[in-house]
């Protein structure tokens, strides 16, 4: 055992120290903490441990609201003082840019929530446990451990409502959970969406088997337990996988879509689509893309990595022409659905890997004002970055959820000709480690 003094966080939210001349990663600390530190894991180059004693906290430790937060692997930071989490996100923007990217750029201030509470539209639940036992939450960290939601202080109330009754009425119908470990029973996954702006709900329902047994007394009693709930999904997989969804999804009660509302945009919600977790925090994203994108109503906009079309539409009234590029073709259909129930004739979606499409659209599309790339946590494939550079896009507005791919990126967006403008964080996810940042790119004419 030995006293080990936290001085930062890695990108996973651990506290980092030394131990001699060794880096320690300490999950449960912050910066200012000195604990005493049991090594569990050594190697060469670092080591991992665990805190047996908290010999003194720092100023910005707080006590978690939440009763799972010792235990449950989706928040990393509920330990630690709000406005402190925000400075620490700023600096791993500001980090990742310098050490990684060699962008000696100023970070704006991370744009935070007033009220970081009950913020995430979106919940992915494992269920396990045993029939008439079942249990249902998020893993514990670093295992594949269920604890037992009773409480969520990042989900919307009305998904920690639903997800009781799912957990309850599987429980009392003596239905089996799965288990992973021998790949049987048949309840994995239940997946619920929040409309925050309709009060409604969905369900997908992801079972081993191809059938749900006693589908219709599970359906009639979660209608009846929880009346906010509209649609209900079944999604079939029966892989031996960490992957969630299978590939045949259907509806199996209610309606297809739930409806959110971001400003003035209306967008639909299918079982797969992906959608900002926090409604609150995408319009304030969102409205950031539009004044870097300064559009007049003239221009043609290209946004590559488009999902359901969400972004391009938002600007969509400002441009004479949008055009979206996306590689999941049933998120290309809820765009044009989008584009449809929103009364915008001028966005096109093309279904397509950005890396094939993009070099050849651009071309064919002629001048383009402005390019929005929202990738993965992968980040762009480099052809994209280099047929926006080949044609000459005058301004390149990357919105990333990594900061350490985004770094890369814009490093090779700065052999291409590109500086960096203003670099704006905000806080989608607070209470974890991670951190969405939005980058106006613009070319540099030579």
């Amino acid at each position: 055992m030995t006293r080990v003094e936290i001085s930062d966080l890695n990108h996973s939210g651990d506290g980092v120290g030394r131990i001699g001349g060794t880096v320690v990663f300490v999950p449960g600390t912050i910066p200012g903490d000195i604990a005493d530190v049991e090594v569990t894991y050594s190697r060469k180059d670092y080591c991992l441990g665990r805190v047996v004693n908290l010999v003194q906290a720092s100023a910005d430790r707080v006590d978690p609201d939440c009763p799972h937060a010792p235990a449950c692997g989706g928040c990393q930071l509920q330990h630690m003082r709000y406005s402190a989490q925000l400075r620490w996100k700023q600096k791993q923007v500001e980090e990742a840019l310098r050490r990684i990217g060699g962008q000696a750029v100023e970070v704006a201030p991370v744009l935070g929530m007033i009220e970081p509470v009950h913020y995430r539209s979106r919940a992915q639940l494992p269920l396990g446990g045993s029939p008439g036992h079942v249990t249902m939450g998020f893993y514990r960290r670093g295992t594949h451990e269920i604890v037992d939601m009773q409480e969520c202080m990042v989900q919307h109330p009305l998904m920690v409502k639903l997800a009781h009754a799912v957990r309850d009425i599987i429980g009392g119908l003596g239905l089996p959970p799965y288990d992973e470990k021998r790949h049987r029973g048949v309840f994995r996954h239940a997946v619920i969406k929040a409309s925050f702006s309709a009060g409604r709900l969905m369900l997908v329902l992801v079972t081993r088997t191809e059938n749900i047994p006693l589908q219709d007394e599970i359906v009639e009693a979660l209608h009846q337990a929880v009346p906010e709930l509209v649609s209900i999904a079944h999604n079939v997989n029966p892989q031996v996988t960490n992957v969630i969804f299978g590939e045949r999804t259907r509806i199996i009660w209610g309606e297809p879509y739930i409806y959110e509302e971001i400003g003035e945009m209306r967008y639909a919600i299918s079982p797969r689509s992906f959608f900002q977790v926090n409604p609150q925090q995408t319009k304030v994203l969102y409205d950031l893309v539009r004044t870097f994108a300064g559009l007049s109503g003239t221009e043609a906009v290209l946004d590559v990595y488009c999902g359901t079309g969400t972004i391009g539409l938002y600007l969509a009234r400002d441009a004479r022409r949008v055009v979206g590029v996306e590689a999941v073709p049933e998120a290309v259909a809820d765009a044009r659905y989008n584009a449809e129930i929103n009364g915008i004739a001028s966005a096109e979606f093309i279904q397509g890997q950005a890396e094939m499409v993009v070099p050849g659209l651009v071309q064919r599309l002629g001048p383009l004002a402005a390019a929005v790339v929202d990738p993965p946590r992968r980040g762009c494939e480099p052809a994209v970055l280099d047929a926006l550079a080949d044609a000459g896009v005058p301004k390149i507005i990357y919105v990333s959820c990594n900061p350490a791919t985004l770094a890369r990126d814009l490093a090779h967006l700065s052999q291409r000709g590109y500086v960096p403008g203003r670099v704006q964080p905000v806080d989608m996810f607070p209470w974890t480690s991670h951190v969405e940042c939005v980058v106006l790119m613009s070319r540099v004419e030579k």
